[in-house]
């Protein structure tokens, strides 16, 4: 598999007019095969329609660069400060999360002026000059491309509740993967630093940098492959509640699951819903659309674990297949020691998150290329599986 989304550019050009627009057409481009009415359907709460990534990534520089910085800018309707903010206290009340799908008006054109509106003035902002802003743009670039990622998820989810199947985008038939034999590579621990080094962008939540203590680990050299998976599945996995933590076997019990996300058997061979539409399982493929207590359920099935997020970043530059599928991590998404929130309505933007999350590393085929580094905390909750999450396992080694 290959990057879904790789924008040219470096990060030393998003603050110069052509490195914003390259980001903001690649936005755009991934929303073109998307009809007006894929666009506006929202297909569970913890989804979001795709006009409004286009429209919320737009009032962020709106409303966090323009407003405050640009001289003379004309803000384009004061009804989307409400519509499109997604979480920011702050900034003030916004539309509730899960009846996004309801905002039918404005349709589509009106969200695309909107953007024109929008990265006219910032072109016309970038083109004058520096000032005290330039941070905050090159935050709002890596924020509209995390929105890229999470428009071919939403996407993804949606198509696959439309009982035609249809594919975002047709593509020629994948290679079959052949299964690649796993084999482990050991570290031997010991006080090791983690975190970003101040050196290119991060998101705050990535540092400060700080040292850890890790026993002795060993991490396998490739991300969990669909055959390894339907094992777990065939020796009964979903029915043997000693594999799982008691919150997953309430998931699946409650939920019905019987395997991952957008598998389904047809004919008695199971059938994956990918981006291109329905196909055959291929056996050597990582398996993706996991929760986190589906991860630790195989990995526990497997006789291993999973990485903590410490032994996955010490260990990163020699692990394979990395930047397939997100990997699940034995940890919870707290702060760094050390961490502090920005100032302002920008330290919404991930401490207010860090409770009830599990931490995943790596990257996947849909995440930015330039997103790709091994000090990216992403995180979800454990019960969460439209994100492409997958297994690496880890053991302990004496």
């Amino acid at each position: 598999m290959s990057n879904l989304i790789n924008r040219a550019g470096q990060m030393h050009g998003f603050r110069r007019a052509e490195g914003f627009l390259s980001v903001r057409r690649l936005t755009e481009q991934l929303a073109e095969p998307l009809s007006p009415e894929d666009q506006t359907v929202q297909s569970m709460p913890d989804a979001s329609p795709t006009k409004w990534h286009l429209a919320h990534t737009t009032w962020f520089f709106e409303t966090f660069v323009l407003r405050p910085h640009g001289s003379g800018y004309r803000v384009f309707d004061p009804a989307y400060e409400y519509l499109f903010n997604s979480y920011y206290e702050a900034v003030g009340p916004r539309h509730p999360r899960p009846q996004r799908g309801m905002i039918s008006r404005p349709g589509v054109d009106e969200i695309m002026a909107y953007r024109r509106h929008v990265s006219d003035a910032m072109v016309e902002l970038l083109d004058r000059g520096s000032g005290d802003w330039p941070e905050l743009v090159e935050l709002g670039l890596h924020h509209e491309q995390q929105h890229q990622e999470l428009i071919l998820m939403d996407a993804k989810h949606l198509l696959s509740l439309n009982p035609l199947r249809p594919a975002y985008r047709t593509a020629s038939p994948a290679p079959v993967a052949e299964p690649e034999p796993l084999t482990w590579t050991a570290f031997e621990g010991g006080l090791t630093g983690i975190g970003h080094d101040s050196e290119g962008f991060a998101f705050d939540n990535e540092g400060p940098r700080h040292r850890v203590w890790l026993e002795p680990f060993a991490l396998a050299s490739r991300p969990v492959d669909c055959a390894e998976y339907l094992a777990f599945i065939d020796d009964g996995g979903y029915r043997r509640p000693e594999l799982w933590l008691s919150a997953g076997w309430d998931c699946v019990r409650q939920r019905g699951w019987e395997a991952p996300l957008y598998w389904e058997k047809i004919d008695g061979a199971w059938q994956v819903f990918t981006l291109s539409g329905l196909r055959a399982l291929q056996p050597g493929e990582p398996v993706c659309h996991l929760s986190a207590y589906e991860a630790a359920a195989f990995a526990k099935w497997a006789g291993k674990r999973l990485p903590r997020e410490a032994e996955w970043e010490a260990g990163a530059g020699a692990l394979q297949g990395t930047g397939m599928v997100w990997e699940w991590t034995a940890s919870p998404y707290i702060a760094y020691p050390g961490y502090r929130e920005p100032a302002g309505a920008i330290g919404e933007y991930n401490g207010k998150f860090m409770a009830n999350q599990m931490v995943l590393r790596g990257g996947c085929i849909a995440t930015p290329a330039d997103h790709i580094r091994t000090t990216y905390r992403n995180f979800f909750p454990p019960d969460a599986r439209w994100m492409f999450g997958g297994i690496r396992l880890a053991e302990d080694r004496r």
